[in-house]
């Protein structure tokens, strides 16, 4: 939390002025907190007297302390887990049997003994459950209070969650709460030989470049994960496993919010985060109206169209399409990369895809690094042949 130092506020107002939510109001001529501040941190930096400060609510293990444990958040929707967390626990599973450690999985909704059953199935050794009503649809408070509530007094060396937007918003808040660091998006999840820290590799500088960053003096070591970046767990009925869920919440978990409606995104097309063929289209279309050439061929190929950054900012494709660093990360078993150059932006949304085509006119360029099959040629004379080909058989 933080909190203003009457003694050392001048009342100046840099701390107003800074905070992005505006969760700092002028009372009595010094500066006050309200309920709206998030923990951000900036107030604390802009003061030029020094006159506030942040306090953890709960301060940080640090690894001299006895820290075991691998633990990940599992999400549900509509009572269901989803990918990425069948992903998580097959990656938890590793990190747990590379540390000698158990793995614990945490579920929350409304009802939660199938879903926890399923966790154990894919390898938990144990599974924590929040069981309420007002934990069936996400809000960032709740969710904190259970974490923490069924976290006390045990002191984790891992926790994980799904890069999804459950998790870019919860997890921080966690971190926050627990004072500790957190890496978010990570695409490798490693434990290194010498120290035991497990490092976690994200892009960084715009997917310029791969960054493994480390954790050494806090703990737990936290990361959000993107989906698709692991291969899903199978799971296994005959496994056994502890399972407790907690269902007396009254007086420990808080909202501030009310959801007052669930508005499902309507998909017209196949979900490329699903579709298990994809033919991406970038630059070297051209034009919008030649994806129209790549909705053929997908059709043909019982698959999705999806694009490159290039096409999406350019208006050709809707973003939802995207694939690569700022749009999704995809696994399918064939990528048909169409007048994709193949920046390393774009590689890291796709390049674990099982089979990748790719057609450019540019033989040096770096799409073809990742290629399984390459075509030399243009997108525009080449996936009308295929096409073709496709219709003959």
């Amino acid at each position: 939390m933080v909190r203003v130092l009457p003694e050392q506020c001048t009342g100046c107002g840099e701390c107003v002025a800074s905070c992005p939510v505006a969760a700092i109001e002028m009372r009595g001529g010094l500066a006050f907190i309200t309920d709206a501040c998030t923990v951000c941190g900036i107030c604390v930096t802009v003061c030029p007297v020094e006159a506030i400060e942040m306090e953890h609510v709960a301060p940080a293990v640090r690894p001299s302390e006895p820290c075991r444990g691998v633990w990940v958040f599992a999400e549900l929707h509509r009572g269901r887990l989803v990918g990425v967390s069948r992903e998580l626990m097959a990656k938890g599973r590793l990190l747990a049997d590379r540390k000698g450690t158990e793995l614990t999985a945490l579920v929350f909704g409304a009802a939660v003994e199938a879903p926890s059953r399923e966790l154990v199935a894919l390898g938990a050794d144990r599974v924590l459950g929040a069981e309420h009503p007002v934990l069936e649809l996400f809000h960032d408070d709740a969710y904190v209070d259970a974490y923490v509530a069924l976290a006390k007094g045990q002191h984790p060396e891992i926790m994980l969650c799904g890069g999804t937007i459950l998790g870019r918003a919860f997890f921080p808040r966690l971190a926050a709460r627990l004072g500790t660091g957190l890496t978010a998006d990570c695409t490798s999840l490693e434990i290194d030989e010498e120290s035991g820290i497990l490092l976690q590799t994200r892009p960084a500088y715009g997917g310029n470049l791969l960054a493994t960053i480390a954790c050494p003096d806090r703990r737990p070591q936290m990361a959000t994960v993107r989906p698709k970046v692991f291969p899903a767990g199978v799971a296994d009925p005959s496994r056994t496993g502890e399972i407790v869920i907690r269902r007396d919440w009254e007086g420990v978990i808080r909202t501030r919010t009310k959801v007052l409606e669930v508005l499902e995104e309507v998909v017209q097309t196949v979900n490329i985060a699903e579709a298990d063929v994809i033919v991406a289209g970038g630059r070297g279309m051209g034009a919008a109206e030649n994806f129209a050439l790549l909705e053929q061929l997908a059709q043909a190929l019982g698959g999705a169209v999806a694009a490159s950054r290039a096409p999406v900012d350019a208006g050709w494709v809707p973003y939802a399409r995207q694939v690569g660093q700022t749009g999704k990360t995809v696994c399918p078993k064939l990528y048909i990369a169409c007048g994709i150059s193949g920046q390393v932006q774009h590689l890291v949304g796709m390049q674990s895809a099982d089979v990748i085509v790719a057609i450019n006119k540019d033989p040096q360029a770096p799409i073809f690094s990742v290629a399984t099959y390459g075509i030399v040629g243009d997108a525009l004379e080449i996936v009308p042949l295929l096409i073709k080909a496709l219709g003959r058989s």
